[in-house]
């Protein structure tokens, strides 16, 4: 599997959120077949750049990509919300080093510096909850909790806690939390991206459905913004902050009609990308 050819000069980078946004694991198939022809189309007549923001590990994005029968790679990927990969002539994943090296050492040196404080968070979430404290490589610090509510009542808990520490901070994704460093995160990673195609936050198009989306959302990031009906609510309300659009489908069928109101459906901004 390998991507479309790339264009000569990328008019505009799309960035979807996998689990959610674009994947629905109790669909068939799981992306709809076609958001791959609506890409396909764009690649084509207006140039655009595409790739997958999210908080799955790499191995997890790529079972992904075959479950949902993927007829080509994007051309970029944000993996673990933070870590940058390319696509080699073969297929391969190839990580933006001078990126995911920084990240690496600088979550390593915050969480060194904040042994104290996350012993200390994890015996509030121990001691009041039955949620479970995760530690991995590569994960320092994360949480699963048992439910919605109880994750909210963690992140009430931890706010005030760490509210003297500017750069820790967290993804969280419905029962799912995973610490990390401030400057780190989905909306970063895609401004990234953004300079590797020498394209500005306005040139930029992005989809997400959950709390770990909002970065990515932000228009410092993102010009264009959307999410499927399906979003938590805190993400519906930062899209019509932010004058996107709120998709009245859900899953990957939302994702098509963001396409279309940004892209085919709306001739200013199709002149913009032409």
């Amino acid at each position: 599997m390998k991507t479309l050819p790339l264009p000569s000069a990328p008019s505009a980078i799309l960035s979807f959120d996998f689990d959610g946004t674009l994947h629905h694991s109790a669909s068939t198939p799981a992306v709809p077949k076609a958001f791959f022809e609506v890409i396909q189309k764009l690649r084509e007549e207006q140039g655009v750049v595409w790739g997958i923001n999210t908080g799955r590990a790499m191995p997890h994005l790529v079972e992904g990509f075959v479950e949902s029968h993927f007829p080509f790679l994007p051309d970029w990927v944000v993996a673990r919300e933070r870590e940058i990969y390319f696509p080699n002539e073969f297929g391969r994943w190839v990580p933006l080093s001078s990126w995911n090296d920084r990240c690496l050492s600088e979550i390593h040196a915050l969480f060194k510096n904040l042994q104290k404080l996350l012993a200390h968070i994890r015996h509030e979430i121990e001691s009041h909850t039955g949620a479970q404290w995760m530690e991995m490589d590569g994960e320092p610090a994360g949480v699963i909790a048992q439910s919605e509510e109880e994750m909210q009542w963690i992140i009430d808990r931890i706010e005030p806690l760490t509210a003297a520490e500017p750069h820790l901070a967290w993804q969280r994704n419905s029962i799912y939390l995973r610490f990390g460093h401030r400057d780190f995160q989905k909306g970063s990673s895609l401004s990234r991206v953004a300079s590797h195609y020498d394209l500005a936050a306005d040139r930029c198009f992005a989809i997400g459905d959950s709390h770990n989306d909002l970065e990515m959302l932000d228009l410092t990031h993102a010009g264009m913004t959307a999410c499927p009906a399906n979003s938590v609510l805190a993400i519906k309300e930062k899209i019509r902050a932010n004058g996107g659009l709120v998709a009245t489908a859900s899953y990957g069928e939302g994702s098509i009609e963001a396409l279309k109101h940004y892209f085919i459906l709306d001739p200013v901004r199709k002149n913009l990308f032409s």
